[in-house]
């Protein structure tokens, strides 16, 4: 299955049907994952708009919410209170690390261990039904520009 039939796929298993703007933001989201890299949603409403695929504002942050409601995109909000978006290349449970400066974003398979999870309910008295970690940093392109300034 392409990227684009996984993002309608998965807005057809909750019952969303498969409207031509809903085809076009998956388009064009499953084109820019192609690279992997992370958008914010003003270059995906460019990319649309470039398009002239008609497709409206208000459709386009109601699909990208429900993409993330149903993990098929990630969100990765930034100190800055920038808010990008990932088309990730995996279904099972990942994180992130992230440059504050060019915003790439970089999939890691590691975790709290289940163990750090139940000890911090405990002395918490909260039951933690998910979790996610970003790591926000300076990739190595951006460290090497910062030392050259």
């Amino acid at each position: 299955m392409d990227k684009a039939e996984r993002l309608t796929s998965a807005l057809a298993e909750v019952g969303e049907r498969n409207t031509q703007p809903r085809q076009a933001i998956a388009k064009a989201i499953a084109a820019m994952g192609e690279t992997g890299e992370a958008f914010p949603v003003e270059r995906l409403i460019g990319e649309l708009k470039s398009e002239k695929s008609g497709v409206g504002r208000a459709t386009v942050f109601r699909t990208v919410d429900r993409l993330v409601r149903l993990k098929v995109l990630d969100r990765i909000d930034f100190a800055d209170g920038e808010r990008w978006y990932r088309l990730c290349d995996t279904d099972e449970h990942h994180h992130h690390l992230t440059c504050r400066v060019c915003h790439r974003v970089v999939e890691l398979e590691l975790c709290l261990p289940r163990t750090k999870i139940e000890a911090i309910e405990q002395r918490e008295r909260f039951t933690i039904e998910d979790h996610e970690i970003s790591l926000f940093g300076l990739c190595e392109k951006c460290s090497l520009k910062a030392l050259e300034k």
